[in-house]
């Protein structure tokens, strides 16, 4: 079995992202992603014979328009979500991609480029093997999108991005990955890209 069949079988196991999948569809967001802690963490907590959604409380939905990069245009897309999901219980963040870089250095403290695509978003989370992403599909498998493949997701590496290269932003990410799924190894090598 390729990773890629293992990683679609294993977030199944998790019942929020089979239903933000189903829903994502008829959402009308553009360009839209399940992305974050949903789908990397039920990875892990499977791994570690836990139940599958065990602390999770990343579900992100990004999506990009680049049309209307304003904060009320982003809430109206979250209150859509919020509506359509609120039978589910989560707590759901939908974050345009577009607009990201009109936030980011505030926030964080460093600077981040404009991006392209919603997929540009997924490349640049701070742990290379977190980079995962799924777009649902109507009739098929959803997409996956994993720039730097999914070994070290598998494999409990925790490495820093090259496109988000902030080493204690990183750190402290990895700290906090470490303290519940303790397995986890911190390796500072940068990965090279897996695909386009």
């Amino acid at each position: 079995m390729t990773l890629e069949r293992r990683f679609l079988g294993d977030i199944r196991h998790n019942p929020a992202n089979v239903a933000l999948l189903e829903r994502l569809t008829g959402l009308g967001l553009p360009d839209a992603w399940l992305v974050a802690g949903c789908l990397f963490q039920t990875v892990w907590n499977l791994q570690d014979g836990h139940a599958c959604n065990r602390g999770i409380q990343d579900h992100d939905l990004f999506y990009f328009d680049g049309t209307d990069l304003t904060p009320e245009a982003e809430g109206l897309w979250q209150q859509r979500v919020d509506r359509a999901c609120a039978d589910l219980g989560l707590v759901i963040e939908v974050k345009n991609q577009a607009r990201v870089h009109t936030w980011y250095a505030e926030w964080f403290g460093q600077p981040y480029p404009a991006l392209a695509d919603a997929r540009d978003g997924i490349r640049r989370f701070l742990v290379a093997g977190t980079c995962v992403g799924l777009q649902p599909q109507a009739d098929a498998e959803p997409t996956l999108y994993a720039p730097y493949g999914l070994d070290d997701l598998y494999q409990g590496v925790l490495r820093p991005n090259p496109l988000c290269n902030h080493r204690d932003l990183f750190r402290g990410k990895a700290a906090s990955y470490q303290a519940r799924w303790p397995r986890l190894r911190v390796d500072e090598t940068l990965p090279a890209p897996a695909g386009p």
